[in-house]
């Protein structure tokens, strides 16, 4: 059994145990779900003031350069002391890297976590966090409980929609049969908010890739508590209540990479 001390992060306990399981590709995707989902201190040349380009310090390596990130603050510090930095999340770092040739250190010299990402492993998770879900169009005619998902993918999801927040206000998961008689499992969010449906589409597609999970097992809909349907999701449905958002202050410039529909730009 692997112990956990209390200074292991995410990306610390899912490297441990892709180590652990070199052979289990689900413990690999696991591990780059968690680079993907955590943030990220990407350290610097100089300090940013909040517009044009920011330059990564770059470490070339044998033939190839990589820039550096560290998953918390006190980890860059330790290894570069008082340096610049760039907080993002890991899938707006790898879409500003993506193209650019660079791999990623993570963690480097800090941490048990420590993990050197070529270009192409940089590329594919750019790639893989692209996959756009397909839309359909189907009315649900009967509801029922959800039952056969994988336990993972129930864990997955929560881990999901905890990064949701302010997003919707829940979503319930669900057995659903359509009018054509095709029986299939939902997760019907309810009150998101104007925009939000690609997103949240694109995070139930990542929980499904990330866990290995043919990405047909599952469908989304998005629905008002008023529409009558929501009555059986309540009934049958299981729940998942997404968080509130944290206050956002909005005094200042906001730091680069931040807004996940403007990732920063290398220099």
């Amino acid at each position: 059994m692997t112990e956990h001390t209390p200074d292991q992060t995410p990306v610390d306990l899912a490297h441990a145990a892709m180590q652990a399981a070199p052979d289990d590709d689900n413990a690999r995707l696991r591990f780059f779900e968690r680079v993907a989902d955590g943030e990220w201190f990407l350290l610097l040349e100089e300090e940013h003031d909040g517009e044009g380009p920011i330059s990564p310090r770059v470490f070339p390596v044998e033939e190839n350069s990589f820039v550096l990130a560290f998953d918390r603050e006190q980890r860059l510090a330790e290894f570069a002391g008082h340096a610049p930095y760039a907080a993002m999340s890991g899938r707006v770092l790898a879409e500003m890297l993506t193209g650019s040739g660079y791999g990623l250190g993570l963690n480097l010299s800090v941490a048990p976590s420590e993990m050197l990402l070529p270009g192409e492993a940089v590329d594919w998770l750019h790639a893989t966090l692209g996959n756009a879900p397909v839309e359909t169009h189907g009315k649900a005619e009967e509801v029922f409980p959800p039952a056969g998902l994988p336990e993972l993918l129930i864990t997955a999801l929560d881990a999901k929609l905890a990064i949701a927040g302010g997003l919707a206000k829940l979503c319930y998961l669900a057995g659903v049969k359509y009018e054509d008689g095709v029986r299939s499992h939902l997760l019907a969010f309810v009150d998101q908010i104007p925009g939000a449906e690609t997103a949240l589409a694109r995070l139930v597609s990542e929980a499904l890739i990330f866990s290995g999970i043919e990405a047909g097992a599952l469908d989304v809909a998005f629905f008002k508590s008023s529409d009558p349907v929501c009555a059986s999701l309540a009934r049958f449905g299981l729940r998942f209540d997404l968080p509130e958002p944290e206050p956002f202050e909005t005094n200042g410039p906001s730091a680069p990479g931040m807004d996940p529909n403007a990732p920063p730009i290398l220099r």
